[in-house]
Parts: C-alpha cells; sequence; structure tokens
C-alpha cells in the first residue's frame, strides 16, 4: 500500500518519510506533499490508499484535503496529525469519515501502529469485498446451473424423470442418496421425496436400493464378475453391507442367488 504525508513543514515530512521503517507497518511507497494543493495532486496522480495529514496548514487545511477526497469519491484512508485537542476538529474528522487522530508530537512507533492499523483494516475491507464478489459469483453460476439443467419450470412428472434418470446414471457411487439427487435437481430433499412417493409409490431411498438390487441381480445371472466386484458396480464399498441389503431385498446371499453356493 502507498502512503501520502501532507505537511506544511517540510523537513518534518521528508524526516519522517526517511525515518521511519514504512515496510514494517505495510508500507510499500510513500509520497510527501507540502500543501493542500500538492496533496490534491499526488492523490489525483497517484495510487495513494492512506494519507498522513496535518490539519493546521496555511491556506486550505487538512479537513478540507480529506472534504476534496471524499467529494472525489476515492477510496482514501486518513489519519490526521495536529498539535491541537480540539473536540471540534475531533467531531469534523470523525464526521468526514477519519477515526485515526493522532496528536504531536508522537513517537514514531506510535504513527506507525497508526498507520498498521488503518492498513490491516484496509486489507479486511478488500478480503470482504473479495468474498462478497465470490458469493454474488457462486449464486450466479448456480443459477445459470439451474437455468440450463431445467430451461424452464418442470412439473412433478418432468422431476421425477429426471431423478430416475440420474439415479439410473449414477447406481454405482457410493454417495447416491436422496440428498445427492435433490441438490443435482436443485430441489429441497424433503419436497423431492414426497413428489417421488406419490409418483411411484416408494421413497427415492427405496427407489435406489431396489435399482442398485436388480442390476446386481442381473450381474450375478451374467456369472461374469465375482459378487465383489458387483457390489462396487453398485454403489457398495462394504461387500459385508451388499450381502446384508441383497439377502433382505431376495431373501438370500449372493452366492446362494448366483447357485454358487
Amino acid at each position: 500500500m502507498n502512503l501520502l504525508i501532507v505537511n506544511d513543514e517540510i523537513v518534518t515530512a521528508e524526516t519522517m518519510k526517511s525515518n521511519i521503517d514504512w515496510q514494517k507497518y505495510g508500507i510499500q511507497e510513500v509520497f510527501t506533499a507540502y500543501d493542500v494543493s500538492e496533496g490534491k495532486a499526488c492523490v489525483g496522480n497517484n495510487n495513494v490508499n492512506i494519507m498522513l495529514c496535518d490539519i493546521e496548514m496555511p491556506g486550505e487545511n487538512g479537513m478540507m484535503l480529506l472534504k476534496w477526497v471524499k467529494e472525489q469519491g476515492m477510496d482514501v484512508e486518513c489519519i490526521f496529525l495536529t498539535c491541537h485537542a480540539s473536540f471540534e476538529y475531533a467531531k469534523e474528522a470523525i464526521n468526514l469519515g477519519c477515526q485515526d487522530y493522532l496528536l504531536i508530537p508522537a513517537q514514531y512507533e506510535d504513527i506507525g501502529a497508526a498507520v498498521k492499523k488503518v492498513v490491516m483494516r484496509i486489507e479486511e475491507n478488500r478480503q470482504a469485498r473479495k468474498y462478497q464478489e465470490y458469493g454474488k459469483q457462486m449464486i450466479m453460476d448456480k443459477l445459470e446451473q439451474a437455468v440450463q439443467c431445467h430451461g424452464q419450470k418442470k412439473n412433478a412428472k418432468e422431476l421425477i424423470q429426471d431423478a430416475v434418470k440420474y439415479i439410473l446414471e449414477n447406481l454405482g457411487s457410493e454417495s447416491l442418496c436422496v440428498n445427492d439427487v435433490a441438490e443435482r435437481l436443485y430441489l429441497h430433499p424433503a419436497y423431492l421425496n414426497r413428489i417421488f412417493k406419490k409418483g411411484t409409490g416408494e421413497s427415492v431411498g427405496q427407489f435406489i436400493i431396489g435399482e442398485r438390487m436388480k442390476l446386481a441381480s442381473e450381474l450375478l445371472k451374467s456369472q461374469k464378475l465375482n459378487a465383489n466386484a458387483i457390489a462396487e458396480q453398485v454403489g457398495y464399498k462394504s461387500y459385508s453391507n451388499f450381502t446384508l441389503m441383497f439377502r433382505k431385498y431376495y431373501g438370500c446371499s449372493p452366492g446362494k442367488f448366483s447357485g454358487q453356493e
């Protein structure tokens, strides 16, 4: 980030620029200006993030400079330096959006700490905007996917057909479940289950199990794969879970069903 020091005392401004380890406080480049007119020109011609600005200066003061910056719509933070602990100054500074206010003479460490605090605030705001934009983009992407997937609003029968198609194409996926299908169709799981059961007479979970068992039975009949391989083909990584479900569905073990027991 870049810093602009605005102070009509040239020696003070240049000494502050050279004697403070600005990189330690998150500053890469430091500019100096000796009155408000030079300050306006510097902010207008350079990427200035923070102003370290004296208030009392001949002609226009620091408050006028900050007011001009705000009127231009520039995203520049400001820390005021003043030798007067004036309530009116503090009140006006806050009204202009500046809550960083240092009394001089101030230790360089105190000035650096104040600058570091503003640097961190700017970075936090940037990160928040970044996440906000990322969230908006995700929503737009999801909306676009939904429109591409459905085109226009579908009725219950069409949604059931889409659900069945997705299930049959993904029987081998271990994660296949009502939540997975509902997410794919951009529906609430409870709503999908309700219309699915009304249309087919069984829940999504029951349908998945039934189709997995039917596919397993056909593969067992072909005798081209062993039972372990078939279990994986129909979404069961655990052979014991597959056997348990198969026995519950057909009343016998996979081996007995295939005639191998």
